[in-house]
């Protein structure tokens, strides 16, 4: 990165230090582990030496957090899914269940936005639409980090509330919907797409805020592939073209995606586990009341602290479901 030239090119050039950042995630934490355990193999000769209990215990203690980073490196080796390592398109729905479902999806993204900011991925929304009275019907993000789409393919699916309504003035409870999507963002799409013959272009002007420039031009993209009836839409930028450029890799990406669907019959059984945004479909259940219980419908994972869920901690889910999901794919 230091050559010179290597910015001239700023494309090119964020490409290659996202491929660093990658592969430093991986060769970092195993160098570290192999010199944490070399000095712990010293502290622990030291100890015996010195017969001293207290020590013994305090390099017990650090061989615990020791193995337990092994354990999330493991984990790791699960995600060698061809687009696993890259970054990813993040999408939220609200579904059956009218200004319910919208605040739903809106609580749901702020749990995913907290757990964006405890792994350090960055994120910058493409799209969003809100709701009548509150919440959002959709959003997409564009999620950027090492092995974003490994980790996050694990939450797409249909995920369900329960809990006493804040719109019902009779205090009711309610049954509410929400859905992820996850697409890899593709940077060499193996697709061919005719962008004049094959694609609708729609602009328009931007929802949100009133006052901004992103509103007063008709800055946002919407595209249409004509045959299979594909959209996606763009508004998070000003520009024009850096929207119809975005647009471009998510509608490349569901194209790719939706055809290797026809070609890979476990795929197609993966993407089409989201099912209809309702009851019978969803991948887990966050329930409020009349008790408090975050169950995993796949792996049967349970967790009662909601309140920490909701707020990001939403890790182990992850880890289990990768753990499940390999061990599927090998019966």
């Amino acid at each position: 990165m230091g050559a010179a030239g290597f910015w001239d090119n700023q494309e090119k050039a964020q490409k290659i230090v996202s491929e660093l950042k990658t592969l430093k995630a991986v060769v970092t934490p195993i160098c570290d582990m192999l010199a944490e355990i070399d000095d712990l193999k010293v502290l622990h000769e030291l100890a015996l030496e010195a017969a001293s209990e207290d020590d013994l215990r305090d390099v017990a203690s650090q061989a615990d957090k020791v193995a337990g980073r092994l354990e999330n490196l493991e984990l790791r080796t699960l995600l060698c899914g061809e687009h696993d390592s890259g970054n990813c398109f993040f999408s939220i729905h609200a579904g059956a269940g009218g200004t319910e479902s919208c605040d739903w999806a809106a609580m749901l993204l702020r749990m995913y936005l907290r757990y964006f900011e405890r792994t350090g991925y960055a994120v910058e929304e493409v799209d969003r639409t809100d709701g009548e009275e509150a919440g959002i019907r959709s959003v997409t993000m564009k999620v950027t980090g090492p092995y974003a789409y490994g980790y996050l393919s694990c939450e797409r699916g249909v995920h369900r509330l329960v809990r006493v309504s804040p719109f019902d003035s009779q205090n009711r409870r309610h049954t509410s919907f929400a859905s992820v999507d996850v697409l890899p963002e593709l940077e060499d799409v193996d697709i061919e797409i005719d962008w004049d013959k094959d694609v609708r272009e729609d602009t328009y002007r931007s929802s949100g805020a009133g006052g901004q420039h992103v509103n007063k031009t008709s800055s946002a993209i919407r595209l249409t592939h004509l045959a299979t009836g594909i959209v996606v839409q763009c508004q998070n930028d000003r520009s024009q073209h850096k929207n119809r450029a975005e647009a471009r890799k998510m509608l490349a990406a569901k194209l790719y995606q939706n055809e290797q669907a026809k070609r890979d019959a476990e795929l197609a059984k993966l993407y089409g586990d989201k099912g209809e945004i309702a009851f019978g479909s969803q991948i887990r259940s966050y329930v409020l009341y009349p008790y408090q219980l975050v169950r995993d419908e796949r792996t049967d994972i349970k967790n009662a602290h909601t309140d920490r869920i909701l707020d990001g901690e939403i890790q182990e889910f992850i880890d289990a479901y990768l753990r499940y999901r390999a061990a599927k794919s090998v019966k």
